[in-house]
């Protein structure tokens, strides 16, 4: 997959157009839709994308993403997408629905389809809808699917909805909506090694401060090391109120059977599910307690 940000022509494409973040089991349906007709007609597929969400245009302020972009792009090229379009989303969003489609869409890109969500906006104040692009595809010569909404026990899939379980703690929800865990990525870091003294050592990781945070507590977790090997672990996401007062947040995992030097890895480390919000023991022999219980949950 070409990774492409800058306006280039390549024609005779089936696109799917969206932000993507999260790139979700509705994200998907849209963007296989495209590649799967790409594949039936013999073209090749493209996703047309911006790097940063519009809300950043339009509040001044980046939001929480739900994963990061370069996974972002990874899981757009598992998908079977031909190239990604990175676009600037100030250079367009000014343009009238009209002014998108044939200054933007059919000179670079003459697709012959084009494939968004069922709600999919664009073009200043949001002019552009389905409908749009629904009434103008016989004149432009491109196939047009709106892929209806996604649903899962009864729960429409959005974007919206994924980061909104994930701040409470759902993460199993959250992981339905995906159709994979909410994971995140961070390099082992020296702690406080605390956690060694009451036998329960700890792989430290600073949490992204771009993607979006479950409640501080303690979860159940898979961790993936550099080599593609998966161990089960009990990680704690908070600032450990019994054994510091310092208020620094930090991702404290427990990994099972595991007791080697991996300082400097970049762990992933996928949420199951939370087992108990962060409490602030009377003592270290309490928290210790506690631990054995949170492990045994694992089992």
């Amino acid at each position: 997959m070409e990774i492409i940000r800058e306006l280039r022509e390549i024609p005779n494409l089936s696109i799917a157009l969206g932000f993507f973040d999260g790139v979700h089991l509705g994200h998907q349906a849209v963007i296989s839709c495209a590649v799967d007709f790409a594949h039936e007609i013999g073209v090749q597929s493209a996703v047309i994308t911006f790097k940063e969400h519009p809300y950043c245009f339009f509040k001044g302020v980046s939001p929480k993403y739900i994963l990061t972009l370069e996974d972002k792009y990874k899981y757009l090229e598992q998908l079977g997408v031909d190239y990604v379009f990175e676009l600037d989303f100030a250079s367009v969003c000014n343009m009238s629905p009209m002014q998108y489609l044939s200054d933007i869409l059919m000179k670079y890109f003459k697709p012959k389809a084009i494939s968004t969500g069922f709600n999919h906006k664009f073009g200043v104040d949001k002019s552009g809808n389905v409908k749009f692009l629904s009434d103008n595809q016989d004149k432009f010569g491109y196939v047009y699917f709106a892929t209806p909404p996604q649903a899962i026990f009864g729960d429409m899939i959005s974007s919206t909805a994924i980061r909104q379980f994930i701040k409470t703690g759902v993460v199993d929800m959250a992981e339905n909506m995906l159709g994979r865990k909410f994971s995140i990525k961070g390099t082992v870091i020296k702690g406080r090694e605390l956690g060694r003294t009451i036998g329960y050592p700890t792989a430290n990781i600073i949490y992204p401060l771009d993607i979006v945070e479950p409640p501080h507590g303690v979860y159940d977790v898979d961790v993936e090391f550099p080599n593609g090997v998966i161990k089960r672990g009990l990680a704690n996401f908070g600032v450990s109120p019994t054994v510091s007062n310092d208020g620094i947040t930090i991702l404290e995992v427990y990994i099972l059977n595991f007791n080697e030097d991996i300082y400097g890895q970049e762990l992933k480390v996928c949420f199951n599910k939370m087992i108990r919000p962060e409490i602030k023991f009377d003592s270290i022999e309490d928290l210790k307690l506690q631990i054995d219980f949170d492990i045994q949950s694992l089992r």
